[in-house]
Formats: C-alpha cells, sequence, structure tokens
C-alpha cells in the first residue's frame, strides 16, 4: 500500500477517526458463481487427466506435442518474433513517452514498498535466476560453432554463443516480462481492478464477450502457471541434484529427488506463509548476495584476462547485431513445409525461448506488478527490463566466457559433458576453477535451491490471486498452492522420469501459441486505456486510492464509476466513463 496518509475527515460528525480503507479501492467486476466454479475445478481436473495421459500413453501424448511443436515452429516463427519486436516497442514508448514519466502505480501520491535493492532483487529471482543456472554455461557451449547472424567476431567464433544468449536471456526477454507486468499493474493500481489477466484484458472485447471470455482467459493463466511451475520444479529438483552429485557424490535416483522436492517445497512453503516482506525479499537478497559472490569468484579466480576480453569483444558484437537478431525468422527454411521442428534453428532457440517466456508471463509478471507499486512507468520499464538485463549479462558474460576458456584447455571436455547432460554444465566449469572451484560448486547448488523456491513464491502469490480475486489469499491457502505444485512435480518426475517432465513442459510452452493472442488484447487494451487517460480517470485513480473512508466509491453496472466526497460542507462528486 501506499505510505502516504492524508488526513481522514469524519462525515458523521463522530470525534473518533474513521479506519482507512484498503487500497486500491476495488472497482472490477466479479465473476458469476457459474465462472467461479470453473476457475477453482476446471484447472485440477484438467491437469489430473492431462498428468494421467502422459503417464499412460507417454510416447503417443509426446508425439502429439511434436508434431504441435513442428506446426507452430513452421508456420508461426514470424508471429514470435513480431511479438518481441512489440513488446520492445511498447517498453520504449514508455520510457520515453510522458506518460511514462507522468503516471505512477498506485496514484501520484504512491511511494515504492521495497527498497531498491530489494525490488531488483526480487525482480531478478522471479524472472530468470533459475534459467540463468541452467543455461548461462550451457546455450554459450551449445552455440559456439554455429551463431547465425552475428557478425564482427573474426577470430573469436565462439563468442558468437553468448552473443546470442545474451540476446536470448537480456533486454528482449525481460520487456517481454515488462510490458505484460505493465499491463496487469496499472490494471490493478491505478485503477482498482484484480491483479488479473481477465479485468486488465476484456474491457476491449464487446460487453457480452467478456463473461465468457474472461473466464477463458483466467483459466489460460492458471494452467500455464501450474504446469510451468510444476515442470520447472521437476528440473530444479535434477539440476540441485546434479549439485550435489559434483561434491558429494550422491547418485541421482527418484529417491534422491523424492526428497529435494520435499525440502524445496517446503522451504517455499515456509517462504509463503510470511509473505512476501518477510520470507520472499529476504532469500530474494540472500540469493543477490550469493549471485555476486559467484560471478566475482569466476572473474577473479578463472581467467580474468579472457574474460575482459571476451566479454569487451561480445558486448559490442551484441549491441551491433542486436537488430539484425531481433528481425531474424530464417526465411529461407519456410520455402518448404518443416517435417520436424528440429530442422530450424529457430525452433532450437529463439521459438522456444520466446514461449518459454510467454508460459511463464503469467505468474512472473503478476508477482512483478503486485511488488512495484509506487514507481512511474518510466521507472518500472528501466528497473524490469534495463537493470535486470545488464545483470544478465554480465553474469553470462562471466561465466559463459569461463566456460569457453576451460573448453578450450581441455579439448572440448566441457562440451562433451554439456553434451550428455545439459544440468551439468556449470559444476563442471566450475570444478575447473582453481583455488574455489570447490566452494563455488556448493554455492551454485544453493543457488539453484534458492531461485526456484522464490520462483515458486511468487508464482504462489501470482497463482493466489488469479484463484481467489477479488478476494485477498491467506497465507495458508499459499502453502496448499505450493504443496499442490510439488505433488504434481513429484508424480511427474519420480512416476515418469525426465522424459514425461520434458513433455509436459513443451506442451505448456506450445501452449504459449494461443495465451499470446491473449497478451496482444492486454497490450493493446492498455495502451488504449493510457491513450484515452482524461481528468475523470486521474480523478479516479486518486479515489481508487484514497485510504479515506468519507471518500465513496461506487460502480454502477454499465461500468462508469461514481465518487463522491462527504465531509461537513457538503458532497462532491464526478463520473468517470468506463475503462
Amino acid at each position: 500500500m501506499s505510505n502516504s496518509k492524508p488526513p481522514l475527515r469524519n462525515p458523521g460528525g463522530n470525534k473518533d477517526p474513521l479506519e482507512p480503507v484498503a487500497i486500491p479501492r476495488f472497482t472490477g467486476r466479479d465473476l458469476p458463481p457459474i465462472g467461479r466454479l470453473f476457475i477453482q475445478f476446471t484447472p485440477p481436473l484438467a491437469i489430473a487427466a492431462l498428468i494421467v495421459m502422459v503417464l499412460s500413453r507417454p510416447d503417443s501424448v509426446a508425439a502429439v506435442i511434436y508434431d504441435l511443436r513442428t506446426f507452430v515452429t513452421g508456420g508461426f516463427t514470424w508471429l514470435f518474433i513480431l511479438y518481441s519486436l512489440f513488446a520492445v516497442a511498447v517498453c520504449a514508448w514508455l520510457a520515453f513517452s510522458k506518460i511514462g514519466a507522468r503516471v505512477r502505480l498506485g496514484g501520484p501520491k504512491a511511494k515504492p514498498e521495497y527498497s531498491n535493492f530489494a525490488w531488483y532483487s526480487m525482480l531478478f529471482a522471479c524472472g530468470q535466476g533459475i534459467g540463468l543456472i541452467f543455461w548461462s554455461v550451457a546455450q554459450p557451449i551449445m552455440l559456439r560453432d554455429e551463431s547465425p547472424v552475428v557478425q564482427g567476431l573474426a577470430g573469436n567464433e565462439a563468442g558468437g554463443g553468448l552473443v546470442w544468449a545474451y540476446f536470448h536471456w537480456g533486454f528482449t526477454a525481460w520487456a517481454m516480462y515488462c510490458v505484460v507486468a505493465v499491463c496487469l499493474a496499472y490494471s490493478h493500481h491505478n485503477l482498482g481492478k484484480t491483479l488479473t489477466f481477465r479485468e486488465a484484458t476484456v474491457d476491449i472485447l464487446p460487453q457480452w464477450a467478456r463473461g465468457g471470455a474472461g473466464v477463458v482467459v483466467e483459466l489460460l493463466a492458471i494452467m500455464a502457471t501450474i504446469l510451468g511451475l510444476s515442470t520447472s520444479f521437476a528440473f530444479a529438483a535434477m539440476q540441485f541434484t546434479s549439485g550435489l552429485t559434483s561434491f558429494t557424490g550422491v547418485t541421482s535416483s527418484p529417491g534422491v529427488w523424492l526428497f529435494v522436492i520435499v525440502g524445496l517445497g517446503t522451504a517455499a512453503a515456509v517462504s509463503a506463509f510470511f509473505g512476501i516482506s518477510r520470507g520472499m525479499r529476504m532469500i530474494s537478497e540472500t540469493n543477490s548476495v550469493l549471485s555476486v559472490v559467484l560471478v566475482m569468484a569466476a572473474f577473479v579466480f578463472g581467467p580474468t584476462l579472457f574474460i575482459i576480453s571476451n566479454v569487451t569483444q561480445t558486448f559490442g558484437s551484441y549491441f551491433t547485431n542486436f537488430i539484425p537478431m531481433s528481425f531474424w525468422t530464417d526465411a529461407p527454411s519456410t520455402a518448404q513445409p518443416l517435417t520436424s521442428w528440429q530442422e530450424s534453428w529457430n525452433g532450437w532457440w529463439t521459438v522456444f525461448i520466446w514461449c518459454w517466456v510467454i508460459a511463464f508471463s503469467p505468474f512472473v509478471a503478476g508477482f512483478i506488478a503486485r511488488i512495484s507499486r509506487g514507481r512511474t512507468l518510466r521507472e518500472f520499464v528501466i528497473g524490469v527490463s534495463i537493470i535486470p538485463s545488464l545483470i544478465v549479462m554480465v553474469w553470462i558474460g562471466v561465466l559463459g566466457s569461463a566456460a569457453i576458456y576451460y573448453d578450450d584447455l581441455t579439448g572440448r571436455g566441457l562440451s562433451a559433458a554439456v553434451n550428455e547432460n545439459v544440468a551439468s554444465g556449470l559444476f563442471v566449469m566450475l570444478e575447473s576453477i582453481p583455488v574455489v572451484g570447490g566452494l563455488l560448486l556448493v554455492v551454485a547448488t544453493v543457488l539453484v535451491a534458492t531461485y526456484y523456491v522464490t520462483s515458486l513464491d511468487a508464482g504462489t502469490y501470482a497463482l493466489a490471486d488469479f484463484v481467489s480475486a477479488p478476494k485477498r489469499a491467506g497465507a495458508w491457502f499459499r502453502v496448499v498452492l505450493v504443496a499442490s505444485i510439488g505433488a504434481v512435480a513429484t508424480v511427474l518426475l519420480t512416476l515418469g522420469g525426465s522424459g514425461v517432465v520434458d513433455t509436459v513442459q513443451t506442451g505448456t510452452i506450445i501452449g504459449a501459441f494461443p495465451f499470446s493472442i491473449v497478451i496482444l488484447l492486454m497490450i493493446v487494451n492498455t495502451i488504449r486505456r493510457l491513450l484515452s487517460r482524461d481528468r475523470a480517470i486521474k480523478e479516479l485513480e486518486k479515489a481508487v486510492n484514497d485510504p479515506d473512508p468519507s471518500v465513496q466509491l461506487d460502480v454502477e453496472s454499465d461500468g462508469e464509476f461514481k465518487a463522491r466526497i462527504n465531509d461537513d460542507a457538503g458532497s462532491i462528486g464526478y463520473r468517470s466513463r468506463p475503462t
């Protein structure tokens, strides 16, 4: 909530002060009972049915998903490329326009709830922390001999993999998260809507279509969140086990996976129970400190001169090649229909990663929106897209450069390890660092755990909003959600193994295709809202965020709002059109 506390009026003339109301005031539309039943019961039933299908007929389901991935890659690579460019363009507009400077999330008097360090830590932890642990070494190694488009690295072709890693995990990916978070944040903090996709989206549709469309939109968001978190949980358990194996000799097995899932789930449940300020914030700040330790140690004790030189050169190549990479669709590959997505470089990389970002947008953007009250849209865009991108590039630059150095030193030994087990890349590289390699193995393994705990924590908050809005979910409800996601991960991993987890995750990412249409509608609706923001809407934003109980805010059935301020002098009112 805002830290501002305007004096309270007492319209009844009593001497006792009135209690301030919770802000933002709710102005949205609650779902009808049948719609709420659909949202509460359809996702668990659908997910249970999906798991039964995957476990009972894994090969058949995998074949269907394989064909769907080929269809999406072959026919719609251009759509994902244009979507990413649109996200970047909207973020640039918000960062440089007067609207971005003037609109503050939570109204003109709102103050940030968290310090910049805590805010950046939570942004990074819920966004890509666990992904970077996985890919910061694997992608530069896997792409060291195959980096299309990238120019300007004559004599250092291995750096092309780093440049593409900067591109896939840096500014564009964060802009895609940012633009979704802006839509949810403005809708919630300024207009008083619930922190849900349906209320940020359906206003652009005809009145008759909003009810049913809202239910469908929310179901897609809930399904994407549950399946995304569950499969990520399973992969985090495998990677955490890989880290343990690197310095303890523990053998990976279903029993160890189960133990890890229970341990990480318990930590996430405790964090979710204690809330953002005491749970999520503390773990996120710990993540940030350990991440700095890991990167600085790799820089100081690793091949420092090579890292400095390689980072300098690849940074320059990234900025030089940013536009060509952003527009690259590999047009010649569309001359004939794809028989397999594996024939497309974009199918392995850009399309896959952009779909991943879209599929994870519901919980990442939802959590970012929740913790960003009090920031102007310009501050928000810079904080969510620019700052994390720079951190990502430094992280990948240092660890990826060290990986290339040790890969060359060992005659492609690191490449062989990554080809055998992608999750082991970071740990094999850290083992090669003299003096502190063993200690860094422990730090990296801890980071796998804490980064996933914060991701699960963030996802739980977003999922609780999707399911229970407009009511505020309690701490125990969030604990139940953590337990449910852990149960799904356990069933997938211990009964089906990594192949089943990969199948479900790929299916979830393919679901990004229809969900991208929803996000595009939401972005267009938010642009419409911002461009039509007149004096009445500005006054509405103030009323929505005014804790003074003498301010009366009424929502009419046609979507119009009425606000009245009652005091001893009488009643002052205004009306605004639907938003």
